[in-house]
């Protein structure tokens, strides 16, 4: 067996005998536990799609055919097998491989998918511009049944089935075990369904019984109707959905054993052999074939590098995660109050709410990848007198904005936003990045943003919060965060002044409290008077501007479009001010008008300009006149 950076990887799949293709997923699986052990990354899903990846590229011809991954996470065995494997030790690093498809690293990533359930209307927006283009290749949308509870996929789905575009949906369902009896019955029928004889008899049907003068459209009808019956009776009770999805408009076949190469090239030739929608139903092991990752796939889902014998991770910080307190904190709000009910999107452990389903479970809501339907069902229960708190990364929070505008500020529901993940998340990039949520929050009428420093913030916060009666978000990045029992934080509203006002008065947002105060530091040794303001309010605006301030620096791990610093010197600008006080100008720190490629997040703010030493330094150069007038390509805004 040749070592995997010997292949020509497509091209060698084609000749691959069954017995040869099996040793190599042995070897990629090697391969990756090997490889993220040392960069971190997504483990589980991608040991889960060796054998159906492999047969993805025997059966298709990339980059000519079209493959769409769903979420876009287990798409490493696929960049194996289109020539990254070389590449690997940089993954999710600064400037290297990144962890999800992207069309610039390879023309055999067809699209760049970040978020769930988009696929498959990615897929038929694809395959009906091969149609009017008159082109001929396959287009095949790979989701996971976890990314099949969202709703866009449904929208997708019905939209192929009435347009009968040719597209294959392959559905890899890692849910459960297989079932060999319920695999044999559907081999069965989906051999049944493409043989020349039942598919002619479809058209024969169709086109000629139909047309008979009187008795054909009833008589093409009965007979509809009794393969329907067939249909119901051999699948519906066993075989978990095959029906529904005919009903769509859809050819099933499955479930096919997804580690069973003879029997997914079988089912993937028969797929592509017919001229209409299609969908496969994969069944696979999550973190297959490293029992460390079959036993506690959702550790292995996302995970920081670690020893590949134990599982354990390399280093762990002593300091508590934002999402773990978040947790905590919601526990003890729900023990005082039973009008407390809980939310997550799928995201339930991830978000810290796992002790709280526990302790909780009937006042714990897990709705699946399915945001709009979380918070619409959250306004719902605020609406009937309950106060949920919805537990959401700030990069999904995105996708359910109408749902936030319509359902719940626009009738002042008390429902708390516990935004996690906002500003720069690292290694994930673009698609995770959580930098876009002050600026998409603060412009809706009733909305409260609170960005706290630390744990015992976050805490005096949630408490604040869940008093207020009214929609509040509170919004913390990820990674670990401070926190002291023993302290007791009152939280009321307003932002916190940590060193007192000089000309140079530093705003800090949130957890960019210790880059600002790091900042200060660098300005007084060079002779600046400076003051520092914890900024815990974003929305609404506390302008508590000191008299004797003269320039306000804002820092916030947020775009600078519309964000705090933007907002806060609008403010500034129309204040009115005393007769002969000198109204102070801003100079604003943020992302850059750009998305953001992935890195560790001390890498991302050192290309960007948003160090401490980096912000010091165009403080400097602003004050002393010699700074050009920039444009958003670095993070930072010239004096407004």
């Amino acid at each position: 067996m040749k070592d995997l950076l010997e292949y020509n990887f497509p091209e060698d799949l084609k000749g691959m005998s069954i017995h040869e293709m099996e040793l190599l997923s042995s070897s990629i699986r090697s391969f990756l536990i090997d490889k993220i052990s040392e960069t971190g990354g997504h483990v589980a899903s991608n040991l889960g799609v060796v054998e159906l990846t492999l047969a993805l590229h025997q059966v298709f011809d990339s980059p000519k055919d079209k493959f769409i991954w769903d979420v876009g996470h287990q798409s490493y065995v696929h960049k194996i097998l289109t020539g990254r494997a070389d590449q690997f030790d940089s993954l999710r690093q600064f400037g290297g491989l990144s962890g999800f498809p992207k069309a610039h690293e390879s023309e055999h990533d067809a699209y760049d998918t970040g978020h769930s359930s988009v696929s498959i209307s990615v897929a038929a927006g694809m395959a009906a511009a091969r149609d009017l283009k008159e082109e001929d290749h396959e287009v095949i949308a790979i989701i996971g049944d976890g990314s099949l509870t969202g709703g866009l996929a449904f929208e997708g789905l019905n939209n192929i089935g009435e347009t009968r575009s040719k597209v294959i949906v392959i559905l890899n369902d890692n849910g459960m075990s297989i079932s060999p009896n319920i695999g044999s019955v559907s081999q069965y029928l989906g051999r049944l369904r493409t043989s020349k004889g039942y598919l002619g008899t479809k058209k024969f049907i169709k086109e000629r019984v139909a047309s008979i003068p009187n008795v054909g459209y009833s008589i093409a009808k009965g007979l509809a109707t009794f393969k329907n019956d067939v249909k119901y009776s051999m699948m519906d009770h066993n075989n978990h959905g095959g029906a529904f999805f005919e009903e769509l408009g859809f050819t099933y076949f499955g479930p096919v054993d997804g580690h069973n190469l003879e029997d997914l090239q079988d089912v993937l030739q028969r797929a592509k052999s017919l001229d209409e929608p299609v969908l496969v139903h994969v069944k696979t092991i999550k973190g297959k074939g490293y029992i460390n990752a079959e036993k506690h796939p959702d550790k292995f889902h996302g995970i920081a590098p670690f020893d590949k014998t134990t599982g354990a991770l390399k280093s762990q910080s002593t300091n508590p995660s934002w999402s773990k307190l978040a947790g905590q904190f919601a526990c003890r709000l729900a023990e005082e109050n039973p009008d407390i009910v809980a939310i997550t999107a799928a995201m339930g452990d991830a978000t810290g709410l796992g002790p709280f389903a526990q302790q909780f479970p009937k006042r714990f809501f897990d709705v699946g990848i399915a945001e709009e339907h979380a918070l619409t069902f959250a306004a719902g229960l605020a609406k009937s007198g309950m106060k949920p708190l919805v537990a959401i990364y700030s990069s999904f929070l995105q996708r359910g904005y109408d749902q936030l505008v319509e359902d719940i500020c626009l009738q002042n529901l008390p429902v708390v936003f516990l935004v996690d993940r906002a500003g720069c998340v690292g290694a994930d990039g673009e698609t995770h990045h959580g930098v876009f949520d002050l600026s998409f929050l603060s412009h809706i009428p009733g909305m409260t943003v609170l960005t706290p420093k630390d744990g015992n913030q976050l805490q005096a916060m949630m408490e604040y919060a869940v008093s207020l009666g009214t929609p509040c978000a509170i919004r913390y990045p990820r990674g670990t965060t401070v926190y002291d029992n023993d302290i007791t934080s009152i939280y009321l509203g307003r932002n916190l002044r940590e060193e007192q006002a000089g000309a140079i008065d530093i705003w800090a947002v949130g957890s960019m409290l210790e880059c600002g105060r790091k900042v200060s530091e660098i300005l007084k040794s060079r002779g600046f008077q400076t003051g520092l303001v914890n900024v815990t309010t974003v929305k609404p605006m506390d302008l508590s501007v000191s008299p004797d301030s003269r320039l306000i620096i804002t820092i916030e791990d947020n775009v600078l479009e519309g964000g705090f610093g933007q907002r806060l010197s609008a403010e500034i600008a129309s204040m009115k001010l005393p007769d002969k006080q000198e109204r102070p100008q801003v100079l604003s720190f943020g992302w850059p008008d750009m998305f953001v490629e992935h890195g560790s997040v001390g890498q991302l703010q050192d290309k960007y300009g948003l160090t401490p030493e980096k912000i010091a330094e165009r403080i400097c150069e602003e004050i002393e006149g010699k700074t050009r007038r920039f444009t958003g390509k670095k993070g930072f805004l010239s004096i407004t």
